[in-house]
C-alpha cells in the first residue's frame, strides 16, 4: 500500500487529498510537498533489505508516491554513479569531491527522474494529455515518458533551446512550439492551453509529484555515501526541483534513523545572466524577482522567475549555505578542466558547479578538508559543443601520415 499519508502546502501547511489531481495549494497558490508516515516506511523496510533491491529510484518505493501495484512508467531511471574526482579535488585544494552523474540517465539528464514520476502519477489519476514548458532537458523527458505510456504531449520551449532537446521531444512524438522570450514566457502559455485542451500541467513544481522524483538524487546520494551526508552539496539552479527535493529526501532519512548527519550546506550555482535565487540570496530578500532579460548558453539556468524562490532560499539560509553566480567563460572553462582532469563531459550547468567551487575556495568558504558533492545534471553530448582546439588535418599515406603524428605528439 502506498506510505503516503497527506499532501500538504510548503507554505501555509493545508492539507490536499492525495487521491485527487492536484497542481498547487488551493488555498494560497504555493507549492505542495507529499508527506509520509515514516515510521511506517520504517518498519516495513530496511537499510539492510534494500541492499537485495535491483538499481533505480524505484528501489526506494516506499518513499515515493506509488500505490500498491501501481507500475511506474520508467525506463530504468536512477541508480546513478557517484565518482570521487580526486585530480579536481588536488587541483582546487580540497581533500574530496563526490559527482553524481545524472547524465547517465535514460534521457541523459536528470530531468528523467521527476517527469518519469509526475507522468506515473498523472497517468494513474486519469491525465489524458501532457503539455510542459521548457528550457530543453525537461520537454525532451516529458515527451519520452508521454510516449512510454501511450499518452499525447506537447512541449513549448523558446527559441534557442539546445537542438538535441528539442529533436528528442520531437522523435518521441511530441507537439513542438519555440517561441520567443524564456521558459517563464512559455509557462504562461501551458498555463492557459491546459486547462483549455484538458492536459496536464507538467511546469515545474506546479504540481507535488515531479519533487518525489527528483528526491531520489538524495536518498541514492546518502546510500552510496554509506548513508552520510557531504559538508558541502552544489547544485545548478534553474526551477530547482532538486535542491528542494534533494532535502526533502535527507529530512526523511534523518526521521527515520537512517541518516544521522545534518543536512550537507547546500549551494544554488547560477548564470551571472539569469541568477535571482543568488541576487535575492545576497540581498537577505525572501523570495525572488524576476530577470527581465535571462542570458546563458547553459539553458537549464535560463529561468528568469522559479516557483520555488522563497522555498530555495529558506534551505540555503537554514543549512548555512551560500549561492554562487558564475560567468559564461567560466562555464566553459570549467568543462574542459573537469574533461581534461576526470573525463566527464557534463553540461554547462554541472559545469558552473566546478567553477562555482574555485569562487567558494577563494571566497574562505570552503576549508581545505572539506567533503564536496556536485550534482552534474546532464551530459555534455546533448548539448552544442563548446569551443574546442582544432584537430591536425593529415595529408598523404600511411608512411607520410605517421610521421606527421610522431612530429606533432614529440613537439606537445
Amino acid at each position: 500500500m502506498s506510505f503516503v499519508s497527506h499532501v500538504e502546502c510548503t507554505v501555509c501547511g493545508h492539507r490536499h487529498d492525495p487521491k485527487r489531481t492536484l497542481s498547487v495549494c488551493e488555498r494560497c497558490g504555493q507549492m505542495l510537498a507529499v508527506r509520509y508516515d515514516l515510521e511506517r516506511v520504517a518498519r516495513a523496510v530496511t537499510r539492510e533489505a534494500l541492499r537485495q533491491r535491483s538499481p533505480g529510484m524505484y528501489r526506494f518505493r516506499e518513499l515515493t508516491p506509488l500505490d500498491d501495484g501501481e507500475a511506474p512508467v520508467t525506463l530504468g531511471e536512477g541508480g546513478t554513479p557517484v565518482f570521487e574526482l580526486p585530480r579536481l579535488a588536488q587541483h582546487l585544494g580540497l581533500r574530496t569531491i563526490w559527482a553524481k552523474d545524472e547524465g547517465q540517465n535514460p534521457t541523459g539528464s536528470f530531468k528523467a527522474r521527476g517527469l518519469g514520476m509526475a507522468i506515473t502519477k498523472a497517468r494513474t489519476l486519469g491525465a489524458r494529455g501532457f503539455i510542459i514548458p521548457s528550457a530543453g532537458n525537461a520537454g525532451g523527458a516529458a515527451a519520452v515518458y508521454a510516449a512510454r505510456c501511450g499518452l499525447p504531449c506537447a512541449v513549448i520551449v523558446p527559441r534557442g533551446t539546445p537542438s538535441a532537446a528539442v529533436a528528442e521531444a520531437a522523435i518521441a512524438g511530441a507537439r513542438v512550439f519555440t517561441i520567443a522570450g524564456s521558459i517563464a514566457t512559455a509557462g504562461k502559455v501551458v498555463a492557459r492551453v491546459a486547462p483549455e485542451i484538458g492536459w496536464f500541467d507538467l511546469s515545474t513544481l506546479k504540481e507535488p509529484y515531479r519533487l518525489e522524483g527528483k528526491k531520489t538524487m538524495g536518498l541514492e546520494l546518502a546510500e552510496q555515501l554509506g548513508w552520510a551526508a557531504p559538508d558541502w552539496l552544489l547544485y545548478p539552479t534553474g526551477g530547482g526541483t532538486g535542491l528542494v527535493g534533494i532535502p526533502k529526501g535527507y529530512d526523511e532519512l534523518r526521521a527515520m534513523g537512517w541518516v544521522t548527519d545534518r543536512q550537507p550546506r547546500y549551494v544554488a550555482v547560477q548564470a551571472e545572466g539569469c541568477a535571482p535565487v543568488v541576487t535575492a540570496f545576497h540581498a537577505g530578500a525572501e523570495n525572488t524577482t524576476g530577470v527581465e532579460h535571462p542570458t546563458t548558453h547553459a539553458a537549464g539556468l535560463r529561468v528568469p522567475s522559479p516557483f520555488a524562490g522563497r522555498q530555495m532560499l529558506k534551505i540555503l539560509r537554514d543549512s548555512d549555505g551560500d549561492a554562487v553566480a558564475v560567468s559564461e567563460r567560466a562555464i566553459v572553462e570549467a568543462q574542459h578542466l573537469l574533461a581534461r582532469l576526470e573525463g566527464i563531459w557534463t553540461s554547462p550547468e554541472g559545469a558552473a558547479l566546478v567553477a562555482a567551487l574555485g569562487v567558494l575556495k577563494d571566497r574562505g568558504r570552503l576549508a581545505a578538508d572539506a567533503r564536496v558533492a556536485v550534482i552534474l545534471t546532464g551530459a555534455g553530448i546533448k548539448y552544442a559543443p563548446p569551443e574546442l582546439p582544432t584537430p591536425i588535418d593529415l595529408t598523404g599515406g600511411p608512411d607520410e601520415v605517421h610521421g606527421q603524428v610522431i612530429a606533432a605528439l614529440s613537439a606537445a
